[in-house]
């Protein structure tokens, strides 16, 4: 049971260590996220329209 006090005190004083981001540091992190994955998703998208054109030309 020490042992696990022990662990929770130990985890409770690292997270005091932490430094936390601002809101807009957070939000501007939240933006980068976002458009980040819709230029990917769009990338692919357009990579499986042209890749499935071609080999629909190519099994007909």
């Amino acid at each position: 049971m020490d042992k696990v006090l022990d662990y929770i005190r130990e985890s409770r004083a690292e997270l005091k260590k932490v430094t936390w981001p601002t809101k807009q540091q957070l939000w501007y992190s939240t933006i980068i996220v976002i458009v980040v994955t819709a230029v990917a998703s769009a990338y692919l998208g357009l990579v499986d329209l042209i890749l499935t054109g071609i080999f629909s030309k190519i099994i007909q």
